[in-house]
């Protein structure tokens, strides 16, 4: 079945926040995140919960999309990260039903297609952006979920694989300039 993203899930945008320096609640900002939106640092509450609105708590399984900038990337929050809420360089998408995994969505919004899709979509001449009606309007593909479980295997399969590629190429380019040091 295909269906657009603005069918599926709410889409709000994140809040614009002064950071304290101790706070109850995680302000998540693009730079948390590497290239494929993977958490790279450690969330320290830097909000007033006071200062913050309740339907702006972000919610395990919901889907973070940065649309500010030329990172552009899907994340799903996950239950273990502290009470957080998302900047305004993103997106954050809820999804109305559990017809589709909050991280097939992710994952099909960081496919190559979509991300060709809404980058050629961006407005913007110092920093591009994704509008949300552009989000809303992008198109996906919802297979049964026992079919989303197994593209969700697949890749994650497919990424330790190629983790496993780069450790074997590091370790070969040791081993080689260890046997050219031994034998000088």
């Amino acid at each position: 079945m295909k269906t657009t993203l603005g069918h599926i899930a709410t889409i709000q945008t994140g809040i614009f926040a002064k950071q304290v320096a101790n706070g109850e609640i995680a302000y998540l900002q693009v730079r948390h995140f590497d290239e494929s939106g993977e958490l790279v640092s450690l969330l320290h509450p830097d909000l007033k919960a006071d200062e913050v609105s309740e339907k702006h708590l972000l919610q395990a399984g919901d889907v973070l999309f940065a649309a500010k900038g030329t990172k552009n990337f899907a994340t799903v929050f996950e239950r273990h990260n502290p009470a957080s809420v998302a900047s305004t360089s993103f997106f954050v998408l809820r999804l109305q039903d559990n017809s589709v995994l909050p991280e097939y969505l992710a994952w099909y919004i960081n496919h190559p297609n979509s991300q060709s899709f809404l980058k050629g979509q961006a407005r913007g001449t110092s920093i591009p952006s994704i509008s949300k009606s552009m989000l809303e309007m992008l198109e996906i593909s919802v297979p049964s979920v026992n079919t989303q479980q197994l593209i969700l295997k697949i890749t994650k399969l497919r990424n330790r694989e190629s983790k496993l590629i780069r450790q074997i190429e590091t370790l070969r380019e040791k081993q080689i300039q260890q046997q050219i040091i031994n034998s000088l």
